[in-house]
């Protein structure tokens, strides 16, 4: 169930104060969107960009591994250099991942772009399936919608 759902009766603004609030506590915040019966769900971070980092994006995943996930990279990256777009790296506990930076993240991130404006930077971590296949080759197997990539590919580094 989604926080409006759960808050019948909230504005919109109550939505972007609560991730506020959690930004707040936790550094960071992570939005889902439940998908529907033609789009896949995805998550993404909000809050990095106040640590003049990009936000991350997955997609095509269930919301609570996308939070895992998203929290998992974001943890390391407070402490680190963001990944490099094209760079592949294998993750703890987690899928091996690509990433692609988004060209146009104000078109996809509404609630980042509600709190920081729309000149935020973001990078997608795209994953790999069970077998080492990628969304852009030839039977990926990445469930019932698979896994939109919002971005171009960057030469793997």
């Amino acid at each position: 169930m989604c926080w409006t759902c759960d808050h019948p009766g909230s504005t919109y603004q109550d939505r972007l104060d609560h991730m506020r609030k959690l930004m707040i506590r936790n550094g960071w915040a992570v939005q889902g969107v439940e998908g529907d019966r033609i789009h896949p769900p995805w998550a993404y971070t909000l809050g990095l960009t106040e640590c003049a980092l990009p936000e991350l994006v997955v997609t095509g995943l269930p919301l609570d591994r996308a939070a895992r996930l998203l929290n998992g990279v974001a943890a390391h990256v407070v402490h680190a250099e963001p990944p490099a777009p094209g760079e592949r790296i294998p993750l703890v506990d987690g899928p091996l991942v690509e990433i692609v930076e988004l060209p146009r993240p104000d078109a996809d991130l509404d609630t980042a772009v509600a709190l920081f404006g729309p000149d935020l930077r973001a990078l997608q971590l795209v994953w790999a399936d069970d077998r080492g296949g990628w969304p852009w080759e030839r039977g990926f197997r990445g469930g019932c919608f698979g896994q939109p990539v919002l971005g171009p590919r960057a030469a793997p580094t």
